[in-house]
């Protein structure tokens, strides 16, 4: 069983300003992502802009995770989390404008990403703060936010899809600048004033030190590769939604975030601690699997049900962040947290590039069955490597910490 029951976790101090903020934050990058989306698949016709347009962000984390991410654990969170939502807001407002050409949008979307690289770090390691680090909550509670996100993922994407298509996009843009404005109030007035969990100021050359000692162990090595390669592959799929039935789209997201509230309560909730430590790779493979049979271009009903299927297995990432922290030292965890962050994100938005560029010679659902099976076949050889790997569950050494 878990450590903390989720009733639990809302009585322990900060845990409801945080989830809360996060709620309308992801809120916003749902609305966000599926109007910016539309709007530019409705302005070029390209699925690979589509694509690129809804998962850019994530291909400006590569460029953060290098550069800015030893902020997560040297910055006050609150500040931290208030002015990412800022960011976000002022960015979205400026692509609702109408004469924003192509060109633009996607500038600003590259802005975007370089701010979110410090997101993942800043919350998920304010995260393991307040619940405990690995030994405490960490899991039920990132397990409790990952439900979140489903929940306003469903919520959001029918949402969503309903406003674009009675409205506009530019108007549904308007509104995620909004919903970005309320988090930055929620983590401004709920959170309290916490000091950085390491001393130093934000510099790319403590990010590069920092980077090299998470990356120094193969243990580590692989469980990274594990959090991002499958996990990518699979949102290439995802991305071609829109594509794939830009009427469905919305009903096909709302499917999947459906698909992945399951998967967290099922490894979050249900499963002790012995059975789910088995189970990230056949969760991985789950992930993927259902996707292949997009190649015989399935219709709605039956492209939603493969979706909810395959979503299930996102509660592998569960599973292996427990064991990310474990092997990582607690004044390095936002930053290790971080690093995931970005790298599933710089992974997730090169897929969606990638999957919208073989759209672009063949049918989306072809596309997303060989995306499927690389994400298969990267699985599979990760889960061969790790097990003729040393398997020690400690701490990066004192020597290596900074």
């Amino acid at each position: 069983m878990t450590a903390l029951s989720y009733r639990r976790l809302f009585r322990v101090p900060e845990f409801t300003p945080l989830f809360l903020s996060s709620a309308a934050h992801t809120a916003a990058q749902t609305v966000s992502g599926l109007a910016l989306a539309t709007l530019v698949y409705r302005a070029t016709g390209s699925p690979l802009l589509s694509a690129v347009s809804m998962f850019g962000p994530s291909l400006a984390q590569v460029l953060g995770a290098t550069v800015l991410l030893s902020g997560s654990d040297r910055m006050p969170p609150r500040s931290a989390l208030t002015g990412i939502s800022l960011a976000f807001a002022a960015a979205t407002a400026l692509m609702a404008l109408p004469g924003l050409p192509t060109w633009g949008v996607f500038a600003v979307v590259l802005v975007q990403g370089l701010v979110a690289s410090l997101g993942g770090g800043v919350r998920w390691g304010l995260l393991n703060e307040i619940l405990g680090g690995a030994e405490g909550g960490y899991l039920p509670g990132r397990s409790l936010f990952n439900m979140m996100s489903g929940l306003t993922q469903i919520t959001g994407y029918a949402t969503g899809g309903a406003l674009v298509t009675a409205l506009s996009p530019r108007p549904v843009l308007l509104l995620a600048a909004l919903l970005y404005a309320v988090s930055a109030a929620v983590a401004r007035l709920g959170l309290t004033a916490r000091a950085p969990r390491a001393a130093g100021r934000l510099s790319a050359a403590a990010t590069r030190r920092a980077n090299a000692a998470l990356w120094s162990s193969r243990p580590r090595r692989l469980t990274y590769l594990g959090l991002w390669l499958p996990n990518g592959l699979v949102v290439g799929c995802e991305a071609l939604f829109v594509p794939y039935d830009p009427g469905a789209a919305g009903t096909l997201f709302a499917c999947a975030a459906l698909g992945m509230l399951a998967g967290d309560v099922l490894v979050g909730r249900l499963l002790p601690p012995h059975r789910r430590s088995r189970l990230a790779t056949p969760l991985l493979l789950l992930l993927a699997a259902p996707y292949t049979l997009f190649a015989l271009h399935p219709g709605v009903p039956l492209a939603a049900a493969c979706a909810a299927l395959a979503s299930v297995g996102f509660g592998a990432s569960l599973v292996q962040q427990e064991r990310l922290m474990r092997l990582t030292p607690p004044e390095l965890s936002g930053h290790a947290l971080g690093l995931h962050a970005a790298g599933m994100l710089t992974l997730q938005g090169v897929s969606a590039a990638l999957a919208g560029g073989l759209a672009q010679l063949a049918a989306p659902g072809t596309a997303m069955a060989a995306m499927a099976g690389a994400s298969i076949a990267v699985t599979t050889a990760l889960a061969l490597a790790d097990r003729a790997a040393p398997r020690p569950d400690t701490a990066v050494p004192t020597e290596a910490r900074l």
